[in-house]
């Protein structure tokens, strides 16, 4: 009897943080927390504090993302690239920086139905940061993984050594 009452115990918990994220939901979520917004189900352009925001959603694939442009990457220097990577360990969290088609990106990919109305405005907020703070801190939010300034500097000083394997 003990087991059942904890596997209902469970079952219901898992109901309860279960997420069923729609299009629709999306529109309601980006209608309220942007400055300005077009598109259709699926499809939005939205402006934050005068930064561009995209989020495409398939509800079909199951599958969301929502990015902001930053740069032209053909203006990037090495050294931006490469402190974009470090960001993208480190402080860029649950987005991540991307090129393609010319265009340097903040984006948050993620599975549509999984999330929740907070986690949505969460990614936006980490998205819009991404994007204001490249080429400063890096950072989509105050928090970040540690790392090693002194290991970048030495990376800096010896060329080949990212080619050496590294011990973990």
């Amino acid at each position: 009897m003990k087991s059942f009452v904890a596997i209902l115990i469970t079952l219901c918990s898992l109901a309860m943080y279960s997420q069923s994220m729609t299009n629709e939901k999306l529109d309601d979520i980006y209608t309220s927390i942007s400055d300005s917004i077009q598109g259709r189900s699926g499809t939005w352009q939205f402006y934050i504090k005068d930064v561009q925001m995209i989020s495409i959603a398939d509800s079909i694939h199951n599958r969301m993302r929502i990015m902001s442009p930053i740069t032209d990457s053909n203006t990037l220097t090495d050294d931006l690239i490469k402190a974009a990577m470090i960001a993208n360990f480190h402080t860029a969290l649950d987005v991540k920086y991307a090129v393609t088609d010319g265009i340097l990106w903040s984006v948050f990919i993620h599975p549509l139905k999984e999330l929740s109305g907070h986690q949505v405005k969460d990614a936006v907020s980490q998205v819009y940061n991404a994007n204001v703070n490249f080429g400063t801190t890096f950072a989509s939010t105050g928090l970040s993984f540690p790392f090693s300034q002194l290991s970048e500097e030495k990376e800096k000083k010896e060329p080949n050594s990212s080619l050496k394997k590294k011990k973990i």
